[in-house]
């Protein structure tokens, strides 16, 4: 079965404009896999039982979890590198006190080794409408939607504003900027955590945000 994806068109550069938009293909997953699925499918290519994949398993979790934590790198063969990923709890500049105290694990991330990368074989794609007919919203657009938003809701996040214009983070992001900058919206949250709500006298609001 190919690949199925869709065309998205890609964040304009805030610094320039660009006569022709680009666009970008982003994927549909084709459903899941899980372990139960994986640990048949390996044992059918050796001689351990369905039971010893899982066991391997299980210890192959926990043992990259105690390698990980302290700062390694970890690789398979023929699979790839998995290596931690930090981030922070908040702002921190070079006067936060107790810095240390204000970093978390973001992500484990990983890079695919060229064995596991040549199992594609022959790249087989799909797009699913067919065509690169697409619809970018104007501003317009957007404010008639974020009226209608407003008329059944207190709030909006930045996940509300993706599902409800169908744009990816960065898209969603830059727009979320200007409808500030603009005195449309006022972030009622925290700098981390925005919630978002209609600035005065838009989108049905006529009181101050307090």
């Amino acid at each position: 079965m190919a690949i199925l994806f869709d065309w998205y068109e890609d964040p304009k550069p805030s610094e320039k404009e660009q006569e022709k938009k680009t666009l970008h293909p982003r994927i549909k997953l084709n459903g899941s896999t899980g372990t139960d699925i994986l640990r048949r499918r390996i044992q059918e290519r050796c001689s351990l039982t369905e039971t010893d994949v899982s066991a391997v398993l299980d210890a192959l979790s926990h043992i990259m979890g105690e390698e990980l934590a302290e700062g390694r790198q970890v690789h398979l063969d023929g699979i790839g590198y998995f290596y931690p990923c930090l981030t922070c709890t908040e702002p921190v500049t070079a006067d936060t006190k107790r810095k240390a105290t204000k970093v978390k694990l973001k992500a484990i991330k990983f890079r695919a080794d060229q064995k596991l990368k040549n199992e594609f074989g022959a790249l087989k794609v799909k797009c699913l409408k067919g065509s690169l007919e697409f619809k970018r919203l104007t501003d317009e657009e957007i404010d008639r939607r974020l009226g209608d938003y407003f008329k059944t809701h207190r709030f909006l996040r930045r996940t509300d504003f993706q599902s409800l214009c169908g744009m990816v983070r960065s898209t969603a992001m830059r727009h979320l900027r200007r409808l500030r900058s603009e005195g449309k919206l006022e972030n009622a949250g925290g700098l981390m955590q925005p919630i978002y709500v209609p600035g005065k006298g838009h989108y049905g609001n006529n009181e101050p945000v307090m």
